[in-house]
């Protein structure tokens, strides 16, 4: 089930910066402004639709290609665990991760994100799917023919599985049990390991998971670019999400993303994200950060089912 992009809902086309520029005046018809900032406008769906193009403006809404369902669903844990995100690396504590977590008990069922064929099922020592044997322990990796996607095709790998139950060749249908989480391989306790691939064998041709499963219902994702004026991507150590659906009351809800610490994971992505935030609650969003001593700010809004992109380019 994939989507086209659609025309987008934009803010202003200036930078955020802490108080905004005299040569680009606030839009007019905008909501007031959260409490803890006085100076930069909140966002408004009202703004005329143009092209969803994060370089043009504050922030673009745009359809998503959210073309996979949730490999887990209740009464299993279905939520992605954000202590060690896509591309992070905990701190140091690990190599650039190429999936994402999602905490299981041993034995909960694994099902197949979209319909497609069996491409491997098996321990990965027989058969490598990264640098290291034995890494993910037993694999299930799954062929799915796409239509409208950026892609023609993706391969979704789930790792650390306790059961397989399907094998090589065989054809799964959306919401089909595939295995069992477990903690084979290099796992630190029971969970799913869930990647999405380019090409099956390639470790370095993942996708962001978050960018491809469906958010749960009212939910949308948020994508971010940092940039230098030259267009490389820069790397701020800490960057504040609060969501803050009411201007008149403080944060519902911090978020804090990381960016991706592996170059390579970046040009892989259609969206040439630097950063993702899955899976937030429709509403309105303050992003700031600092970058050489400068304070970046920016008002946001996320939409049910859709991908919100912003970019900053930094001075």
């Amino acid at each position: 089930m994939a989507t086209s992009l659609t025309l987008a809902a934009c803010g202003n086309a200036a930078m955020a910066a802490p108080s905004p520029s005299p040569t680009a005046p606030l839009p007019t018809g905008t909501s007031p402004p959260s409490p803890t900032s006085t100076r930069t406008p909140a966002p408004t769906s009202t703004a005329t639709p143009i092209p969803c193009a994060p370089s043009a403006a504050d922030y673009c809404i745009e359809d998503a290609y959210f073309v996979f369902q949730r490999p887990i669903v209740p009464p299993g844990t279905d939520s992605i665990d954000r202590s060690y995100p896509y591309g992070s690396t905990e701190g140091g504590a690990h190599d650039p991760h190429h999936g994402v977590e999602i905490n299981n008990a041993s034995g909960t069922p694994v099902l197949a994100a979209a319909d497609g064929t069996v491409y491997y099922a098996g321990d990965d020592t027989a058969r490598k799917f990264s640098p290291w044997p034995g890494f993910y322990g037993n694999i299930v990796v799954l062929k799915h023919p796409l239509s409208g996607a950026p892609f023609d095709r993706l391969y979704t790998l789930s790792a650390h599985l306790s059961k397989i139950d399907v094998s090589i060749g065989q054809t799964v249908t959306a919401g089909e049990k595939i295995g069992e989480v477990g903690s084979t391989g290099t796992a630190f306790g029971s969970h799913l390991h869930f990647e999405v691939r380019v090409e099956p064998n390639d470790y370095g041709s993942t996708l962001n998971p978050e960018l491809w499963l469906v958010p749960h219902p009212g939910n949308g994702t948020m994508a971010f670019q940092f940039l230098d004026k030259s267009g490389i991507s820069i790397y701020p150590l800490e960057i504040k999400v609060q969501y803050i659906p009411d201007p008149n009351h403080p944060s519902v809800a911090d978020y804090y993303p990381e960016v991706y610490s592996f170059e390579p994971l970046i040009s892989t992505s259609p969206f040439q994200e630097t950063a993702v935030l899955g899976d937030l609650p429709a509403g309105r969003y303050r992003i700031t950060f600092l970058w050489a001593d400068v304070l970046y700010e920016r008002w946001v809004e996320i939409q049910p089912g859709k991908l919100t992109r912003v970019m900053f380019v930094v001075k």
